[in-house]
């Protein structure tokens, strides 16, 4: 981009805590950006607990992770922040006039006098298979599960993993690739039992095959994935032949680009002040489990009452000469033409 995106506020991570930030913002009259390094909106609750209960979100008996997500965006819409998703953010720069310039791998900019870190434990990235010679196939031969797959009628399909994304990426494909494989490096799987169900359904249908192994390396033709190479339950390594390959080997989280943000850190987290869940540095704030602080809690709840304090620190930063109000949605007006109410 040749110039930066100008904000009020940018959040970086889209999970349940981000997109209350987002909301808090909002509240607060603040326009705001949301980047994340998934290519899907919900964090951790949709990659890990998206098919699993929560019983600890205020007013709410039991939901999982993916309708926990799906609430809070409906929450959001009055607002609607732009969304930019499956981009790192990789530089924290100081701008000029208090402003920070901050840099995707994507090639996006902002400029923000406020930014909110709701990045989890860091950044979501997929596992990848530990063997060489992927990079060049990536996004034409070589896929995550994560990320949305090409049409793959009519090739050969190999998948890696045991989780709910794998089994699920097997059933997906099955219908309309030539061949389905799953490989694991053992005959257990970690997955819902409906799912756990279908599959072994289709496995005694003949329509996947499962097979023992650990991915020792790819063989190619030209530039051309052919076979993935691996050792068998013996040892012995056996070519599979294979056109198409699809980790979904889960997330790992990374603090990666933000330990270099000069930030004060403690124990890979972000020392805040707790009055407004401020960093070190003038302008940006930590919410969730990336942050620090005596009595700090890991829960979902506390990561709400984080960013909806530091939403108000924001505004008190934005707009130093007017005096801070309590207001609420059941009586304010200002907040409820801000939510479209009236």
């Amino acid at each position: 981009m040749t110039s930066p995106i100008e904000t009020d506020a940018l959040v970086i991570g889209a999970g349940p805590v981000g997109l209350f930030q987002a909301f808090q913002l909002g509240l607060q009259g603040i326009a705001c950006h949301i980047v994340d390094a998934l290519p899907q909106v919900g964090g951790q609750c949709a990659e890990l607990y998206a098919d699993k209960p929560l019983y600890d979100i205020p007013g709410i008996p039991v939901c999982t992770g993916a309708e926990l997500i799906e609430r809070l965006q409906r929450q959001l819409a009055p607002f609607n922040p732009p969304c930019h998703l499956g981009q790192l953010v990789q530089s924290v720069q100081p701008g000029a006039q208090g402003r920070w310039t901050v840099g995707t791998d994507a090639g996006l900019v902002w400029s923000t006098p406020t930014l909110f870190i709701a990045a989890g434990v860091g950044a979501f990235v997929p596992r990848r298979l530990p063997i060489d010679g992927l990079a060049p196939l990536m996004n034409r031969q070589v896929w995550f599960a994560s990320s949305p797959l090409p049409d793959l009628t009519g090739h050969h399909v190999l998948v890696t993993g045991d989780g709910d994304s794998a089994l699920q990426t097997c059933l997906d494909v099955c219908e309309r690739a030539a061949s389905v494989t799953l490989m694991h490096r053992r005959q257990q799987f970690h997955a819902e039992p409906q799912r756990l169900d279908r599959f072994s359904a289709l496995l005694d249908e003949g329509r996947v095959r499962f097979v023992i192994g650990q991915p020792t390396g790819v063989n190619t033709e030209g530039d051309r994935l052919v076979a993935l190479r691996h050792l068998d339950a013996q040892g012995q390594e056996v070519v599979l032949a294979c056109d198409q390959l699809v980790m979904a080997l889960g997330l790992s989280p990374k603090l990666g680009p933000v330990s270099q943000w000069g930030l004060e850190i403690e124990r890979k987290q972000l020392r805040v002040d707790t009055e407004t869940f401020a960093t070190s540095a003038p302008g940006i704030f930590a919410v969730g489990d990336i942050n620090t602080y005596p009595g700090k809690k890991k829960l979902i709840l506390c990561g709400f009452h984080e960013a909806t304090l530091a939403a108000f620190g924001a505004a008190t930063l934005l707009w130093p000469d007017e005096k801070p109000l309590l207001q609420y949605t059941t009586t304010s007006t200002t907040l409820r033409r801000r939510l479209g109410l009236v």
